[in-house]
């Protein structure tokens, strides 16, 4: 039933007369009745030696949307055999979580590894693929087990409400004798239960909530008066299409009074064109996290972020996350918890079908590179609505794994506690004024995993997490516009006791640089050389040492360097002394590993650059010469 959510449209089909088999079949299919389409479309193939490209896409796409990934995985190896690297980024997506559920894990990889040849999207991919596999070798930090609640149809989308989960479901046969053509399932209602009465029977959510049609995947303000979930277009209680004859999805916003849902309102970025679904709220309200299709995306389904006013109601036009987050296939089902985004990918590596990823928000618009999150959360079929409770490693989620009881079916997990472990915790400072840093990043890394787990500091600068034992974890601290700050804590074997009150200064980039005439420039005392040579000193290298430490600290900055000399001497060879200082020290910033595109230029200016009045013949006390007698290193991108 996840795939309501997925393709978000209802068609509203039309009766045709005399068409072909051919005909027959697509308006079967885009009536999401694929199991008639099959029929047709395995006949159509029969009949031809070699079957058309429409066929055979249209059959690999029928089999994957109602899960049957082995006999999907045929066709699209057979688009794969026709077209090889020419195939649809979408269509190789989908034949690599094919092999997946087929446990063909080395031929999907070997597919991957051929088709992408962009560097860097095959290092992410390699990346994500090396943590999964570090992840794999160890003891899951996870037990999962089946909800007592599940029922013979699907049910996924849990929501931690004030008193009990809320959950999307089709078990309710009596609802309407209309069925989703798709699986052949009641639309989906929401239904509110308490996990923890093993014999508690769900109960529907709201009393007047329910329509004829989906209501599915809510999300609630802090002081839970506030829901917003996903609903069909509908008028006069009946699917309203558009142009296309499609009924898209919409994310409505209501309010909660007495049990009862008022004032129901559809939020501004809704178009009848597109489908927008699976709301997700940050903690302060202030931003809703969102999937959908509109144009623009880069894949079948997008996230998006849109702020909020103080109304609840977007309060501008949505962000697309980019393509740290998105990819050509899937990405759905956000949920946020301490700046950590989960969601559902088909497109970045994983066991197979959907996946759960984390990646940590790192500014306003950066994000980590999404992880998996493993087994046992996920498996090589479709694992999709992660949530999990914000004061431990506990939650839900929902798949249509084996061993289920149902089409979807909600899970808990819970995490297992870790015996042998550090406590680590401590502040980060602000270098200058010695004020704390409220979200500044801290990611630790493992010398074997890579980026294990990424957090940010409190409005205190308070961090705290546990290392694992055995390991030396490599802790970044950083801000924008901060230098970064790295420190290595290796653990043993038996635990240790917590080590606190561990203090971080980084250095805020603004008291690093001067201004000069609007200029930024690398804030230096005067780097000296010696009467008529151009070789670095031991007192030109304590000021070069500040350079560097920007350069290191700052890898986006890029800089030239212009050198001066005093008037004091022929102007020709002033020049020319100069202009080998400058050379002198770019090629000493190169040599302590500086790359050299990071310098643009290199040139001396000799004395044609006066600060001040002292030009030939003018008698000027030292320190007036000394004014004029420096380089310059000029920040032209950062």
């Amino acid at each position: 039933m996840k795939n309501i959510i997925i393709l978000f449209i209802i068609f509203s089909s039309t009766i045709v007369f005399a068409q072909s088999k051919e005909e027959r079949a697509d308006d079967h299919f885009r009536a999401f009745k694929f199991d008639a389409a099959i029929k047709l479309y395995e006949d159509l193939a029969d009949d031809k030696k070699k079957p058309s490209m429409h066929i055979i896409q249209q059959l690999a796409d029928s089999y994957f949307n109602i899960n049957d990934y082995h006999n999907a995985k045929i066709w699209y190896s057979r688009l794969y055999v026709i077209q090889g690297k020419r195939i649809e980024e979408g269509n190789l997506i989908k034949l690599v979580q094919c092999l997946k559920a087929d446990l063909e894990i080395e031929a999907a990889d070997e597919l991957l590894k051929e088709y992408y040849t962009k560097p860097a999207k095959l290092k992410m991919i390699l990346a994500q693929k090396a943590y999964l596999d570090s992840i794999s070798k160890e003891k899951p930090n996870y037990t999962i087990q089946n909800v007592p609640f599940n029922s013979k149809k699907s049910d996924f989308a849990p929501y931690l409400y004030t008193n009990g989960l809320v959950f999307a479901s089709a078990r309710d046969t009596l609802k309407s004798s209309t069925l989703y053509p798709w699986n052949k399932q009641p639309y989906l209602d929401l239904y509110i239960t308490n996990p923890k009465q093993t014999d508690y029977t769900p109960e529907k959510f709201l009393e007047n909530m329910e329509s004829d049609f989906h209501d599915a995947t809510i999300a609630l303000s802090w002081d839970a008066k506030t829901v917003y979930f996903t609903r069909n277009y509908i008028e006069k209680n009946k699917l309203s299409a558009n142009a296309d004859g499609l009924s898209n999805m919409q994310i409505l916003k209501g309010s909660i009074v007495d049990n009862q849902l008022v004032n129901i309102t559809s939020l501004s970025f809704n178009s009848k064109e597109y489908s927008c679904g699976h709301p997700a709220l940050t903690a302060d309200g202030n931003y809703m996290y969102f999937t959908s299709n509109m144009p623009g995306g880069y894949g079948e389904s997008d996230i998006y972020r849109v702020a909020l006013n103080a109304s609840g109601d977007a309060g501008m036009e949505p962000v697309n996350l980019g393509p740290t987050i998105n990819t050509r296939g899937r990405e759905m089902f956000p949920y946020v918890v301490h700046d950590i985004l989960y969601f559902s990918s088909d497109g970045h590596y994983g066991l197979g079908g959907l996946d759960v990823f984390a990646s940590a928000l790192l500014s306003g618009d950066e994000f980590s590179l999404p992880l998996n999150r493993g087994e046992p959360i996920n498996s090589n079929m479709d694992d999709f609505s992660y949530i999990r409770e914000v004061a431990s490693n506990n939650g839900y989620l929902a798949s249509n794994r084996s061993g289920g009881v149902g089409d979807d079916d909600i899970y808990y997990y819970e995490g297992i506690q870790p015996t042998d472990c550090l406590e680590y915790s401590g502040t980060v400072f602000d270098e200058k004024t010695g004020e704390p840093l409220y979200e500044a990043t801290v990611e630790i890394y493992d010398s074997e995993e890579g980026l294990v787990l990424a957090t940010k500091t409190d409005m205190e600068g308070y961090y705290n997490f546990i290392l694992p034992c055995n390991k030396t974890n490599k802790l970044v601290f950083s801000k924008k516009k901060y230098s970064k700050k790295s420190v290595t804590v290796t653990t043993g074997e038996n635990p240790k006791a917590p080590s606190m009150n561990n203090k971080v200064y980084l250095t805020p980039f603004e008291s690093l640089i001067v201004k000069d005439n609007g200029v930024e420039k690398i804030k230096v005392e005067p780097i000296y050389f010696d009467y008529d040579k151009y070789d670095i000193t031991v007192r030109a290298e304590i000021e070069l040492e500040k350079v560097l430490f920007v350069l290191r600290e700052f890898p986006a900055i890029k800089i030239k360097i212009e050198s001066h000399t005093d008037a004091r001497g022929k102007d020709a060879y002033n020049l020319k002394l100069s202009d080998n200082r400058a050379k002198a020290t770019r090629d000493y910033l190169i040599l302590k590993g500086i790359v050299a595109n990071r310098i643009e230029s290199a040139n001396g200016y000799g004395e044609y650059q006066l600060k001040n009045e002292c030009s030939n013949g003018v008698s000027c006390s030292e320190q007036k010469h000394l004014i004029n007698r420096r380089s310059d290193f000029i920040i032209i991108s950062k």
